[in-house]
């Protein structure tokens, strides 16, 4: 295999695999970790959620989340040189997916939640509404990027089969 294939057969493997494993952190959180904080009193729940946002900030999930969206980018590039060949559609929909559904609707979505309920006072007895809008919004989006991010890494697959098949 040509030494441009097997770099783009690696690359397309690190971000399926950085998808996969990015769906299954956002399904965690959709299916039982966001409702486990939502049967919190608003008080621990915002104080909980506080303290998950702060520690999520990690180089390892930083590395994995920013690592697998520039994997992408640099995947919706090369395939624009390479549009005829197999493997590339589900490449870049695969890839946009992810950079769609995961980065842009964390940095356009989740992000401005997570930075507005940092300011929240979570001792103050005032919060029970803020806290329930805040579970449903930020759990909504929490869906969208469960569902790209699993739909990416299954495109992302598929494409891997193509490439190898050719390769």
């Amino acid at each position: 295999m040509p030494l441009l294939d097997e770099l783009l057969f690696l690359l397309t493997l690190f971000a399926a695999l950085g998808c996969g494993v990015m769906a299954g952190l956002f399904f965690a959180f959709s299916n039982f970790v966001m409702k486990a904080l939502a049967r919190l009193h608003p008080e621990s729940g915002i104080a909980a959620m506080q303290s998950i946002n702060v520690a999520v900030l990690n180089p390892l999930f930083l590395s994995l989340f920013l690592g697998t969206a520039a994997a992408c980018l640099l995947l919706v590039i090369y395939s624009l040189t390479r549009w005829q060949s197999s493997g590339t559609l589900c490449i870049v929909a695969g890839s946009g997916l992810y950079l769609l559904g995961n980065f842009v609707v964390t940095i356009a979505c989740n992000v401005p939640r997570n930075d507005a309920l940092a300011r929240v006072d979570a001792s103050n007895s005032e919060t029970v509404g803020t806290w329930r809008d805040y579970v449903l919004s930020w759990t909504r989006w929490n869906h969208v990027r469960t569902i790209t991010a699993l739909a990416a890494a299954a495109l992302l697959t598929i494409a891997l089969c193509q490439l190898r098949t050719v390769g």
